[in-house]
């Protein structure tokens, strides 16, 4: 039978680690990419970036110019407050969709049709003339990255079983890259340009292009690989197909770790500006300092996954990214001004928690198939459980008319983060029921 891309079966319990401490299964295959050509690895790899740098520009350019889309759409204050909510709910939605396509067609052509996907939605964006039709083209382009959000782990799986650390790495860099450029460049290239919020939203729409254009070959040399009887289609009886994902501790604990380090991650791109201005630090700084936060992640993104592909355990590192993040929060409470750019720094580190529950994701599950329904499950549960929490955050400011209360609950929820961290840090599959 040939390999499926979703359904590589790692048979052996336990396998030997390459050079990073990544396990493959003894006797499995070192993945598709190491029996292609030099060009078909380079390819890909290239399609793995551009896709990861595609996975967030349609939310974080739309931030800088959210006032100029509400009064050119008459968009009111509830539909402006769906659409910073919309990408989790969409995440969570249409991300449990993505394993059943990939069984069915194969990653590789699933990315493909996100890519395509985000690509039309931030095209037809601009053109919108009223809110629902915005609504629908930003619902469209969310709807293609929940699917690559899923299935970036699947495809660093199946084409790099031996480099999972490296891999995760080089897509969550792209991917921080990607979420921090169109934050800071979609209005300095408006003004240089001379165009408006149209302009400044669909540019990004180029950037998928690209995307489409490294996929295409790498979707036609993934069916020719896989023509063979019981290839992309095997479905049921593939292996790791029959995995009761919702009864496994795993998983449960990886969905959880997602959701809280996720509303970590969407309180500080929402509140820490407002926070450090309140403590009287200027506004231009306040965004410097949140952009000094977001921008650890650059380097981080790709260092943390190897050396979480190392370790058998990925507790200790969990231990450190929690305790950073405790670390911040003591400072806003204390000395919010006086040290606000160590409490930058530390909550920028804290927010690493996202390439390593990624790293983990493809560690967990022996099979593609496993990574794929885990990485839907863990994804969707997160995502749903992030989503009120910058609400609350708001809400408790709000009544108090200070950031203590807020700040106390983002302790507790680091707390709990570093708790079911650690048991999503054990070397456990959930094929094993673990």
């Amino acid at each position: 039978m040939a390999d499926d891309p979703v359904t590589i079966d790692h048979r052996a319990e336990r396998g030997h680690s390459d050079s990073v401490g990544t396990r493959t299964a003894a006797g499995a295959s070192p993945g598709a990419a190491a029996d292609a050509s030099p060009w078909a690895r380079r390819l890909l790899v290239a399609g793995i970036v551009l896709a990861a740098l595609n996975l967030r520009p349609a939310i974080t350019a739309l931030g800088p110019l959210l006032e100029e889309v509400r009064e050119a759409l008459a968009m009111n204050g509830t539909v402006a407050g769906l659409l910073t909510s919309a990408p989790a709910l969409c995440f969570a939605v249409f991300g449990g969709a993505a394993p059943r396509l990939a069984r069915r067609w194969g990653p590789a052509a699933v990315v493909l049709a996100g890519m395509a996907a985000v690509t039309a939605g931030l095209a037809l964006r601009p053109l919108a003339g009223g809110t629902a039709w915005f609504l629908a083209a930003s619902a469209l382009a969310l709807a293609g990255i929940a699917v690559g959000n899923v299935l970036m782990p699947v495809v660093v799986k199946r084409w790099f079983p031996d480099r999972i650390g490296p891999m995760t790495g080089l897509y969550s860099m792209a991917l921080s890259v990607g979420t921090a450029a169109a934050a800071a460049l979609t209005v300095p290239a408006v003004q240089a340009l001379g165009g408006g919020w149209r302009l400044g939203l669909g540019m990004w729409a180029l950037l998928g292009a690209l995307a489409l254009a490294a996929w295409v070959p790498v979707v036609r040399g993934a069916r020719t690989r896989t023509a063979a009887p019981g290839g992309p289609g095997a479905g049921a009886d593939a292996p790791g197909a029959g995995i009761r994902i919702t009864r496994s501790v795993t998983a449960w604990s990886l969905g959880v770790f997602f959701g809280f380090q996720a509303t970590a991650a969407y309180v500080v791109m929402g509140w820490l500006p407002q926070i450090f201005r309140d403590a009287g630090v200027p506004a231009s700084t306040a965004g410097l300092l949140l952009a000094v936060t977001m921008g650890m992640s650059i380097p981080l993104s790709y260092a943390l996954p190897r050396i979480a592909a190392r370790l058998g355990h990925q507790g200790p590192l969990v231990a450190v990214l929690a305790c950073c993040g405790l670390g911040g929060y003591a400072g806003l409470w204390f000395a919010p001004a006086q040290g606000a750019w160590a409490w930058a720094l530390l909550l920028g580190v804290s927010n690493c928690a996202f390439p390593l529950v990624l790293t983990m994701i493809g560690m967990r599950a022996r099979t593609g198939a496993g990574v794929a329904k885990l990485s839907a499950f863990a994804q969707g549960t997160g995502y749903l459980i992030a989503v009120p929490g910058p609400l609350l955050v708001g809400a408790l400011h709000q009544h108090t008319g200070g950031w203590h209360a807020p700040l106390a609950l983002m302790a507790v929820l680091m707390t709990a983060q570093l708790a079911v961290g650690l048991v999503a840090g054990r070397d456990r599959c959930v094929e094993d029921g673990g």
